[in-house]
C-alpha cells in the first residue's frame, strides 16, 4: 500500500514526467484526484490486510485441525497397542490364580509369557518416551562430541548374540574417525533401531552392511540388508508412527511400530534427511545424513 501511495503522490504532484519541481495545485480537480487516490489506496490496503488476516486464520485453523486429528490418531494407536500386552498379562495372571493346581511347568510357562508381554509393554513405553522427548524437548537435548564409530561398535557387541541366533552377518565398514556434535542417546537409537529392524524382519541368514561417506559438512550413511525387503507402495509410510507393513507379523515379532519413527526424528534433530529403498522385493536400504556440527 505504501508503494502505491508514494507512486500516486509523485505522479499527481508532478503531473507529468517533464516537471522537475513540485508546484501547488492550480485546480480543484487536482486535489480531488489526490484525495480520491488516497481513499482508493487506503481501501485497497484495508481489503488486502483483511484478506491476508482471513487467510492466516484459515491456514492456522487447518493446521490446528490436522494436528488435532494426528493427536487423536496417535492416542488411539497408543491405546490399541497398549491393550494387547495388558490383556495378555491379565489373562495369564487370571489363569494362574483361577487354577492353583496347575503343574510347575505350566506355571513357569505362564510366568514366562507374562514376562514377555511385560517387556513388550516396557519397550513401547520407552519408545513413546523417546518420541515425546524429541517432540517437546528437542531444544533441551544435550549435545556433545560423539564418535559414531565407537558407538556402532558397542551396538554390534550388544547384538552379537541375537545376530548369531538368527545366523545373520553384520558387516561394519565404518571408518574409525566419524566424529559429530550430537546427542548420544538419539544417535545410539538410530543405529540400534535399524539393526533391530533388520533382526526382526530381514529374515534368517541375511547380511547387514553399514557404510559411511564424508561430505562437505555432514556424514552420509548407508544401512542395508539383503533380506525380504518391503513392497514399493509401503516405502513412503514406513517412518509413520505405528505404521506396519504386516500388522500381525510385526506384533508377533515384538515390534512397537515406533522404531523407524524414532530413527527419522533423531536424524532430523541432527540436521539430516533419511530415505528408504527396496529393490524387487529383496533387500532394504536406508540412506541418511548427520551434520558434523549440529549447533
Amino acid at each position: 500500500m505504501g508503494i502505491f501511495l508514494a507512486y500516486a503522490l509523485v505522479f499527481i504532484l508532478f503531473e507529468d514526467y517533464d516537471r522537475r519541481f513540485l508546484q501547488a495545485f492550480d485546480e480543484q480537480s487536482d486535489w480531488n484526484l489526490l484525495i480520491f487516490s488516497i481513499v482508493v489506496l487506503t481501501g485497497l490496503g484495508w481489503f488486502l490486510f483483511r484478506y491476508a488476516s482471513k487467510m492466516d486464520e484459515r491456514i492456522s485453523r487447518s493446521q490446528l485441525e490436522k494436528e488435532n486429528a494426528m493427536r487423536r490418531e496417535l492416542t488411539q494407536n497408543i491405546s490399541h497397542e497398549l491393550k494387547t500386552p495388558v490383556a495378555s498379562i491379565l489373562g495369564y495372571a487370571d489363569t494362574m490364580l483361577e487354577n492353583p493346581d496347575i503343574t510347575p511347568d505350566e506355571r513357569l510357562h505362564f510366568l514366562q509369557r507374562t514376562k514377555d508381554q511385560a517387556l513388550k509393554l516396557a519397550a513401547l513405553i520407552e519408545d513413546i518416551t523417546v518420541l515425546n522427548r524429541i517432540d517437546y524437548g528437542s531444544d533441551l537435548l544435550p549435545m556433545e562430541r560423539l564418535c559414531i564409530s565407537y558407538l556402532v561398535s558397542d551396538i554390534e557387541q550388544e547384538t552379537a548374540m541375537k545376530i548369531k541366533e538368527k545366523h545373520m552377518t553384520l558387516r561394519n565398514y565404518l571408518p574409525q574417525d566419524i566424529i559429530i556434535h550430537g546427542n548420544e542417546s538419539l544417535v545410539y537409537s538410530i543405529f540400534s533401531n535399524l539393526i533391530d529392524n533388520s533382526l526382526k524382519y530381514a529374515g534368517d541368514g541375511t547380511t547387514i552392511e553399514i557404510r559411511a561417506e564424508k561430505l562437505a559438512d555432514e556424514w552420509k550413511f548407508t544401512f542395508s540388508d539383503n533380506g525380504v525387503g518391503i513392497p514399493q507402495e509401503h516405502l513412503p509410510r514406513i517412518f509413520e508412527r505405528f505404521y506396519r507393513v504386516d500388522k500381525g507379523r510385526s506384533r508377533s515379532m515384538g515390534g512397537t511400530g515406533l522404531g523407524l519413527a524414532i530413527v527419522k526424528n533423531a536424524v532430523m534433530i541432527h540436521g539430516g534427511t533419511i530415505v528408504a529403498s527396496s529393490g524387487d522385493k529383496k533387500g532394504l536400504t536406508f540412506t541418511f545424513t548427520l551434520k558434523i556440527n549440529n549447533k
